[in-house]
């Protein structure tokens, strides 16, 4: 799976900003080749699920707080890689989508949090 790597060189960090700056480059490095639809989407759902366990821990934030890290978060790995999904034949489309595309990825990665939450919160 292409989150595998990412999710393997964030996991012995600590720091929510070294655990997404890991996972970004090696998510960068994993999509060189180009990423399908199917492993965009995959990489989101795993940056999402590794910045709300890292979050949830933190008591110094508010709920608001953490979940801008996250959404913000996203908006990097979109701008990152989500060109790569995109065939050659279709970059001059890519520019006028891409702002609602994004503002879709983001809308999907805040509801993604809402149910991750209950999922990742242990009783």
């Amino acid at each position: 799976m292409v989150a595998d790597a990412p999710l393997a060189a964030a996991a012995p960090l600590n720091d929510i900003s070294q655990k997404v700056s890991a996972f970004l480059v090696t998510a960068k490095v994993a999509a060189k080749d180009g990423l399908t639809l199917t492993e965009f989407g995959c990489l989101v759902a795993a940056l999402v699920r590794l910045t709300v366990e890292t979050l949830d821990t933190t008591k110094t934030l508010t709920g608001e707080e953490k979940r801008a890290i996250v959404l913000e978060a996203v908006g990097v790995l979109f701008d990152s890689v989500a060109v790569l999904c995109v065939p050659v034949a279709m970059y001059p489309f890519w520019y006028f989508v891409r702002p609602a595309a994004r503002a879709l990825v983001i809308a999907i990665a805040a509801g993604t949090i809402e149910i991750l939450l209950p999922l990742l919160r242990k009783p």
